[in-house]
């Protein structure tokens, strides 16, 4: 199995040593013996409380203790049975105690870089390198590097990924790099241009961003479990339920508002903490010789993850509600090689920030001023069809609010008719609004949504095709669909219901010379 991404330790760019002696095979850092026994106490924490269960009933108390004693053997074994080393190109990986794997890394083929160093691995000064080489492929993963080890490894594996490396997107530094007011770090071979540094005042986005909702629920669904096992949780006798009864007593009207009040504080605060241990420190910097951009962040587990810049594509910003109404978005790399975590944290470039700085972060990104300027409108067939896609889904909910007056005889049902068609009106004359899109001499700029407003900056030269789609009501609307198609992030970047004399106009600025005979 090949792979190729590297990471560096966070805040340990300054090393300068090489990550080892070439073809030589080295263990892990003995400072994994306290961390890879720990580790498979708490992965075997429910034999082991089986087992002291069953001998405590027994009379036979030191079952635990040998359980336990297994499980600390499995991790010293774990370290004395993984080694590692680097060759001239690739890095090798050689783990397992019955049955030995051995993992290879091209080191010519290093796609990005991820470091994660949980509290205990910050602690003894460790961090855990993964080295990727696509998206398709499980990382290399060496987790008890010592944190010089990790600045030495990742320093190599970019250096040389960046040699011969085509001009990327934003390949000449601009104006824009000092976007946060942040200073000017050096890096272990070359100076960093810090392009965005997280303020602590933009915390404030938190409760609006999808990230520190997420986080929100996540700490929640947690909480009620370890609520119910407490015996403080949602039983008959428990403290919500005795709190739910007490609402109850003071009226139905006073109850709700309570509840609702109550629930709208415990997200906001959870998507405070949400957003403070994922986004804590968050900074991106771009070093110009490895042709890199580098993330660091995180409050208890940190995460410093490299981006090759000639492997980036355009950037995606998103503009959600209720985030566009705070004043706010964030930004995320269009780039191909990356495996996604699930939760879209992979390619971030920024946090929930000012739109201003967001903006500013993403020209800094692309080397010009791009986000900013102006898109061209679709026309009125397209405008029609946002008010038409918006409404139907509103005439639904009208015929089943009058139906449920009727059927209960409550007029108060059919005066709330009312609200989903002016909801309707509003959601569509937003949609308009915001569609259109843009062409410049290198980049894609398409935009659409209102609710999940996002904006594409596609590098044209990424393109490997153009798919134009015409559904039944486009074709009587006079309008079509013009997709890039990329190897880079959702490999399908709509233009939405342009109008159809503009269609091959765009298909052939996307693949000049290959699509015109098509559209004819």
């Amino acid at each position: 199995m090949s792979e190729e991404r590297a990471e560096i330790s966070p805040g340990e760019s300054g090393a300068r040593e090489q990550p080892t002696d070439s073809g030589v095979w080295r263990r892990l850092s003995p400072r994994m013996l306290l961390i890879h026994p720990v580790k498979e106490l708490i992965r075997f924490l429910p034999a082991l409380v089986a087992v002291v269960v069953a001998g405590s009933t027994g009379g036979q108390n030191w079952w635990g203790l040998l359980a336990a004693a297994g499980a600390i053997g499995l991790g010293v074994l774990r370290w004395f049975s993984t080694r590692y080393r680097f060759t001239a190109d690739q890095v090798q990986l050689r783990h397992g105690v019955l049955n030995t794997t051995t993992v290879s890394a091209p080191m010519d083929r290093v796609r990005s870089v991820d470091v994660t160093a949980s509290v205990m691995h910050r602690a003894l000064g460790l961090a855990e390198v993964q080295i990727g080489t696509g998206a398709g492929e499980k990382a290399l993963k060496l987790e008890g590097l010592t944190s010089s080890e990790a600045a030495a490894l990742r320093g190599e594996l970019l250096h040389r990924g960046a040699e011969g490396a085509p001009e990327p997107v934003g390949a000449s530094p601009g104006s824009h790099g000092d976007v946060g007011g942040a200073s000017h770090p050096t890096a272990a071979y070359q100076p960093e241009t810090v392009v965005y540094q997280l303020n602590p005042a933009w915390i404030r986005y938190a409760p609006f961003g999808p990230a520190g909702l997420v986080a929100a629920l996540a700490i929640v669904g947690v909480g009620s479990q370890f609520l119910n096992e407490s015996g403080i949780g949602w039983g008959e006798d428990g403290l919500v339920a005795g709190t739910v009864d007490r609402l109850a007593a003071i009226g139905v009207i006073a109850a709700v508002l309570a509840v609702l009040v109550g629930a709208l504080v415990v997200i906001v605060v959870l998507a405070l903490l949400g957003y403070l241990l994922a986004f804590h420190g968050f900074r991106l910097t771009r070093d110009g010789r490895g042709g890199t951009y580098h993330v660091s962040r995180g409050l208890l587990t940190t995460r410093a993850t490299s981006l090759e810049i000639r492997r980036l594509r355009g950037v995606e910003v998103h503009r959600p509600v209720p985030l566009r109404w705070a004043g706010g978005a964030h930004l995320s790399a269009i780039t191909t090689g990356v495996k996604e975590d699930g939760r879209g944290m992979s390619t971030t470039l920024t946090p929930p920030s000012p739109a201003d700085v967001v903006t500013g972060t993403a020209d800094a990104v692309l080397g010009g001023k791009v986000v900013g300027i102006p898109l061209r409108s679709h026309g009125a067939a397209a405008t029609r069809r946002r008010y038409t896609r918006a409404l139907a889904g509103a005439v639904v909910l009208v015929a089943l609010l009058i139906a449920a007056a009727v059927v209960w005889n409550l007029p108060a049902l059919g005066v709330c008719a009312v609200l989903p068609i002016a909801g309707g009106v509003l959601l569509g004359r937003s949609r308009a609004h915001w569609l259109g899109h843009a062409v410049t001499d290198r980049f894609l700029i398409t935009r659409s949504g209102s609710i999940g407003l996002s904006t594409n900056v596609i590098e044209r030269r990424g393109a490997v095709g153009v798919t134009v789609r015409r559904s039944f009501f486009q074709r009587r609307a006079g309008v079509a669909t013009v997709s890039l198609a990329t190897a880079a992030g959702n490999k399908d970047y709509p233009v939405l219901d342009l109008p159809q004399d503009q269609v091959g106009k765009l298909a052939a600025q996307i693949v000049p010379g290959h699509v015109e005979q098509f559209l004819r």
